[in-house]
C-alpha cells in the first residue's frame, strides 16, 4: 500500500511539473519489530537522457536534470516498448531545404555568427544539432528573390545543346554555402529539386506552369547531367534528384506541370539512359508532391521501362495523409520513398505546429517508411522573404535573420532538432508501438544507442513506462510536449 500511495502522489507531481521519476526495484522493509541500522539506499544512476519541449515554449530542446533508471517495479501505465529485434529502413537523415533566400540571409550574417550558426546546424558536438539532409532548387524556387533557371534565353531564342548553361545564378550565396556546410558535414546528403525547366523548353514560354515539351525531354535530361557534373566540379555532390518539384501545381513562381504518364516517358528515354551514359549514379527519386495522390508515383513506378532508373517516391503532406507512403512502400517494397517538404506558416501557433509536425512530418514519415524527413525553408527575413512575385509570403523559415548579428530560432529548428540530433545518417528505425496518445518511433543509432522520440498528441499530462529488454523506466509529457530519449 505504501507503494501504491507514492506512486499516486507522484503521478499528480509529474502531470503538472513534468518532473520524470526511475522506476527501480526495491523492498519496503517494514514488518519487523527489532530495530535493525537503516541500509545506505544505492546510488542510482541516470541511464536514460531526455531532452525535452513544451508546447508554451518554457523548455526548448531542454536535456532533463532527473535521473532515469531501468528497473522492474510494476506500475499500471501505458507501455512504449522497445524492440530493436525488429527492424525497418535505414535513415538518410533530417533537414530542410536550403533555399536560394535561406543561403542570402544567412550570408549577411557577420563571418563569426555564420561560422558558429552553421556549426550549430550541421556540426556534431554537444550544442549542434546536427542536420543531415538538405535539399536544394535546381534553379530558383519561388523563396529565390528572383525566378530563373541554369540557361535562360532570350525570347525565341532556344539552346537545344545547353551551350549557355550556367550555375552563375547561385555562385553568389547557394554554392558559396554550401561549401562551408561540406567542410562541417562532408558526408550530409544533398537533393535537387527543379521548379521549372528554362522558359524556352515550355509551352507557354513562362516561369509559372506550362508544361515541358517532347521535342526538348533529351535537352532537359542533358541539363540534370550538367548540372550534376558542375556542381560536382564545385565539389558538391548531389545524392538524389527528382524531375520536377509538386508536378500537379502549376500556379507557383516558378513552377511546371508534369503528370505521371509524361513523367514515365521522361525517366525511361531520356533522364535514366543519360544519367547511365554518363555514368551518374546520382538517385532519380519520382513525384515530389502531395499524399493526396499516390496513385501518380505507382504510375511511374508500374512502367516498366522506367523502373529500373527510378529508386523511390518523394512525399509532401499539404494533402492526404501520411499513410500514403506505406500505400506506395507496400505496392513496391523494393523501392524507397522520401518525405521532402512541409513548411510552418506565418500564421501558425509554436504549439500547435510542433505537435502536428512531430506526429506527422518526423514521426509519421518515419513510421511509414521514409529515407528522411524534411521541412521546407531553412532561414528568412522578418517579413518571410525573400520569395519571387507570386511565391509563397506565409513560408516561415526554422530561422528568422533580421539584421547581421540577430538569429531567431523559431517551431521548424526544434522540429527537427528532435530527430536531427540524436538520429544520425546510418540509423536504423526499430519496433515501437504506439498507446493512447503518445505517438513515437524508434532508432538504433550506428554506435548502438536507441533513441526514442515521443510527442503527446492531446492536451492533459501523460504518465508512461518505457519498456526495452524487460526493464523499463517511468516518465511523462505534458500535453502537447515533445520528449527525445536516448539510452
Amino acid at each position: 500500500m505504501k507503494k501504491i500511495h507514492q506512486l499516486t502522489k507522484l503521478f499528480f507531481i509529474m502531470a503538472f511539473s513534468s518532473i520524470h521519476i526511475s522506476c527501480s526495484s526495491s523492498n519496503d522493509g517494514g514488518g519487523s519489530s527489532n530495530p535493525t541500522p537503516t541500509p545506505t539506499p544505492p546510488v542510482v544512476k541516470n541511464e536514460v537522457d531526455f531532452w525535452l519541449t513544451k508546447g508554451n515554449q518554457s523548455a526548448l530542446l531542454q536535456k532533463q536534470t532527473g535521473t532515469l533508471a531501468f528497473g522492474n517495479a510494476v506500475n499500471t501505465y501505458s507501455n512504449i516498448e522497445v524492440n530493436e529485434t525488429q527492424t525497418y529502413q535505414t535513415v538518410d537523415g533530417f533537414g530542410f531545404t536550403l533555399t536560394g533566400g535561406s543561403a542570402q540571409v544567412i550570408n549577411q550574417l557577420t563571418a563569426q555568427k555564420k561560422k558558429d550558426l552553421l556549426q550549430e546546424l550541421f556540426g556534431s558536438g554537444d550544442n549542434s544539432i546536427g542536420l543531415s539532409y538538405l535539399r536544394i532548387s535546381i534553379g530558383a524556387s519561388d523563396l529565390n528573390a528572383t525566378p530563373f533557371t541554369y540557361d535562360d534565353m532570350p525570347t525565341g531564342q532556344t539552346d537545344v545543346n545547353l551551350n549557355n548553361f550556367s550555375l552563375t545564378p547561385d555562385m553568389g550565396d547557394v554554392i558559396p554555402l554550401l561549401k562551408e556546410i561540406l567542410v562541417i558535414n562532408p558526408n550530409i546528403k544533398i537533393m535537387g529539386s527543379p521548379w521549372s525547366a528554362p522558359l524556352w523548353m515550355k509551352d507557354n514560354n513562362n516561369f509559372m506552369g506550362g508544361s515541358l515539351q517532347p521535342q526538348y525531354y533529351e535537352a532537359y535530361a542533358q541539363y540534370f547531367v550538367k548540372c550534376i557534373q558542375k556542381m560536382k566540379a564545385e565539389g558538391i555532390t548531389i545524392d538524389a534528384i527528382t524531375p520536377q518539384n509538386e508536378p500537379l501545381h502549376g500556379g507557383n513562381n516558378p513552377s511546371m506541370l508534369m503528370t505521371a504518364l509524361q513523367q514515365a516517358d521522361f525517366i525511361k528515354n531520356n533522364l535514366g539512359p543519360a544519367f547511365k551514359a554518363a555514368n551518374i549514379t546520382t538517385k532519380i527519386i519520382a513525384y515530389d508532391h502531395n499524399c493526396d495522390n499516390p496513385n501518380y508515383p505507382i504510375t511511374v513506378l508500374k512502367d516498366a521501362a522506367a523502373y529500373p532508373f527510378v529508386t523511390g517516391s518523394a512525399f509532401h503532406l499539404y494533402g492526404g495523409d501520411i499513410s500514403a507512403l506505406s500505400t506506395v512502400h507496400n505496392a513496391f517494397p523494393d523501392k524507397e520513398v522520401y518525405f521532402t517538404e512541409q513548411y510552418t506558416a506565418s500564421t501558425g501557433a509554436f504549439d500547435g505546429d510542433l505537435k502536428w509536425q512531430v506526429k506527422n512530418v518526423i514521426i509519421g514519415s518515419m513510421r511509414n517508411w521514409s529515407k528522411n524527413a524534411l521541412q521546407w525553408n531553412l532561414a528568412n527575413d522578418g517579413a518571410f522573404g525573400p520569395h519571387t512575385n507570386g511565391g509563397c509570403t506565409t513560408c516561415k523559415g526554422a530561422l528568422t535573420i533580421n539584421s547581421t548579428e540577430s538569429v531567431v530560432r523559431n517551431v521548424g529548428y526544434y522540429i527537427a532538432a528532435h530527430a536531427s540530433k540524436f538520429v544520425p545518417a546510418g540509423s536504423v528505425r526499430i519496433s515501437s508501438n504506439i498507446t493512447g496518445s503518445l505517438h513515437n518511433v524508434a532508432f538504433k543509432t550506428p554506435a548502438g544507442k536507441k533513441v526514442l522520440l515521443v510527442v503527446n498528441d492531446s492536451d492533459v499530462a501523460a504518465l508512461f513506462n518505457i519498456k526495452n529488454n524487460g526493464k523499463w523506466i517511468t516518465t511523462s509529457l505534458e500535453g502537447g510536449a515533445v520528449g527525445t530519449y536516448v539510452w
